[in-house]
């Protein structure tokens, strides 16, 4: 094999690698927005149908640092409610990740339950949240609608 046949093969190699990207990752990027808000909106969800365990499990299980407990439990749920709105529609992307990144942060910091039941859970929402803080919101986004429309 001569150097030419070499170049040209890599060359084709990139050119397949990036086809491929060019489709798989706002794919991946829109997967990870809606799985992270599903996960969290269902929980806000949650919340609200049993408010009374919400406020309970706020006074007596959880241990948010720096706020009240009560405090905490409006707050917690209007972020779960708030914050996956935001990602799903590709809105306000990168700050909005940015505050659910630190609020599973919190959650997990919170609830010492979480250590040996649900904190790989949380590891991967915080994978799939710091994907999306990194590259955006990708095409499928309100994000870019606006960003081509303000710039067209």
């Amino acid at each position: 094999m001569d150097n030419n046949t070499v170049t040209n093969m890599m060359a084709q190699y990139d050119n397949l690698i990036e086809k491929s990207q060019a489709l798989f990752v706002p794919v991946l990027l829109l997967f990870c927005r809606l799985w992270v808000a599903w996960v969290f909106f269902n929980s806000g969800l949650t919340k609200i149908a049993t408010w009374d365990s919400t406020l309970y499990l706020f006074e007596l299980e959880y241990q948010v640092p720096l706020l009240p407990w009560e405090l905490a439990a409006y707050m917690g749920t209007a972020a779960e409610l708030i914050l996956p709105v935001f990602l799903a529609i590709g809105l306000l992307t990168r700050p909005m990740s940015a505050v659910l990144f630190v609020f599973n942060i919190i959650a997990v910091v919170s609830y010492p339950v979480l250590w040996a039941q649900g904190f790989y859970d949380h590891q991967l929402w915080g994978l799939m949240i710091l994907i999306v803080i990194v590259w955006g919101a990708g095409p499928f986004s309100l994000d870019r609608m606006l960003k081509s429309q303000f710039r067209g």
